[in-house]
């Protein structure tokens, strides 16, 4: 038995911009829809909450779309990506020579996407001397730039998005209360891949054509014995952790028929261990949970658990979920 590719979308009216359609029926992300519906002319600040590869950034950009700031900027920033020293000036610009090398005045994010929509992307690594800042942006749409003292006034919406406990941040005086509550006023939450397995098909279908279209393939069908394996696959990684499989099985498929390489998602089982033995989940648990004590409980940064382990902060946190590890409890004593 074979799967044609049939289309399922949940559409919106039409759009001002041209993006990826956002592809599911799950009652879920059904109601996630309709909430975006719902806040999208409201002009609220929304926070986004979801695993890494959930589709944050196309809820953002599909409330920015379906808003009535459409037709103006829309900006994004993360602030994972930025060193901490330069965030500030990528935020709210700089004058020249606010700091050695700026040669220049330089116009921030904020500024360019005045009468828009300024999507700050990974918030919970937004430093704590930066919070009080961003804070008095979203409440005064007002900022000086860095080294200046003329202020600058400002029309920004700003979606903010996150895969950390933000409430457990604050709890730990990692970010400011004030700073949350006002982040917060619309919050959704995006559920990972492996809650919405019923949505898999349609978006395997989604890029089977979308990649095929695009690489001139002439893909027509897929082996339900296919579609059975990536459904049953629980997508660490989530939607762009399948997007770039799919992606790459399409390049690796000649003919009418999808065939990825499904060796690769398919796992051992391992041996049952011998009494007294770790297993192998057991002894990285450990690991981490000492990694975590000796980086002083810092996960991201150049000191951070994550570095020490040469592994990016997400996948870090990936690792500590599926493991039961919980950041709050590694440094009380006989628990983790």
């Amino acid at each position: 038995m074979m799967a044609t590719l049939p289309k399922r979308v949940l559409s919106f009216p039409p759009p001002a911009l041209e993006t990826e359609p956002i592809v599911g029926a799950n009652r879920g992300l059904q109601h996630i829809m309709e909430a975006v519906r719902l806040v999208a002319p409201a002009d609220a600040t929304v926070l986004i909450h979801g695993e890494t590869g959930t589709g944050k950034e196309l809820i953002a950009r599909a409330i920015h779309e379906h808003s009535q700031r459409r037709h103006g900027p829309y900006v994004k920033v993360n602030c994972a990506a930025i060193p901490a020293g330069l965030l500030e000036s990528e935020l709210f610009g700089h004058e020249r020579g606010a700091f050695t090398g700026a040669l220049m005045q330089t116009t921030g994010r904020f500024q360019l996407a005045d009468g828009g929509t300024l999507f700050l992307d990974e918030i919970g690594d937004l430093p704590l001397e930066l919070q009080p800042k961003l804070l008095r942006v979203l409440q005064e749409q007002e900022f000086e730039r860095l080294g200046g003292r003329q202020t600058i006034h400002v029309n920004v919406r700003v979606v903010a998005a996150t895969n950390l406990d933000l409430r457990e941040m604050v709890r730990e005086r990692r970010f400011r209360a004030d700073l949350y509550y006002r982040l917060n006023v619309f919050p959704v939450s995006l559920p990972p891949l492996r809650e919405r397995a019923g949505d898999i098909p349609d978006l395997v279908r989604h890029f089977v054509r979308k990649f095929a279209a695009r690489m001139n393939r002439p893909i027509e069908a897929i082996p339900d014995d296919v579609m059975g394996v990536l459904t049953a696959h629980d997508w660490p990684g989530n939607i762009r952790e399948l997007q770039n499989f799919v992606e790459r099985a399409v390049i690796l498929t000649t003919g009418s028929v999808f065939r990825p390489p499904l060796g690769e998602l398919r796992t051992s089982i391992p041996a049952a261990p011998h009494p007294g033995t770790r297993t192998l989940a057991e002894a990285e648990r450990e690991h981490i949970i000492q990694v975590l004590r000796n980086s002083g409980g810092l996960i991201s940064g150049s000191n951070g658990a994550a570095a020490r382990l040469g592994v990016k902060r997400t996948t870090l946190q990936y690792r500590m979920r599926k493991l039961g590890i919980e950041h709050r409890r590694v440094f009380t004593a006989g628990t983790a």
